[in-house]
């Protein structure tokens, strides 16, 4: 291959935002700075919104600010989304997150 190939942290926030989404339990994702929340107020929202993308050491983080279902387990869902994501990241972008942290930030009923 004579080409390289570049993933912005926008795409890698959208499918990390994305494969949040289908886990079980996971009701949505929460704003994660006030940018955000003023968009979605206004009703734009995106797959990505609710995910940071940093670096640690040179390599990416992910930080997912998610909302929960009313009684599922929240370590056990936290648990599903770190090994998924981390798996749908290698997987699809071939990139290894340096860390992958989910900050459940409320409750709502499913």
């Amino acid at each position: 291959m004579n080409g390289t190939i570049h993933i912005t942290e926008a795409a890698l926030a959208s499918l990390i935002g994305l494969t949040a989404h289908e886990i079980p339990g996971v009701v949505g994702m929460a704003p994660a700075n006030i940018r955000e929340g003023i968009q979605r107020v206004l009703g734009r929202a995106q797959s990505r919104d609710g995910v940071v993308i940093g670096r640690e050491e040179g390599r990416y983080t992910a930080d997912l600010y998610i909302v929960l279902a009313y009684g599922v387990s929240i370590p056990t869902v936290a648990s599903n989304i770190v090994e998924r994501v981390e798996h749908v990241v290698k997987t699809q972008a071939g990139i290894e997150l340096a860390a992958t942290r989910v900050h459940a930030v409320g409750v709502a009923h499913a």
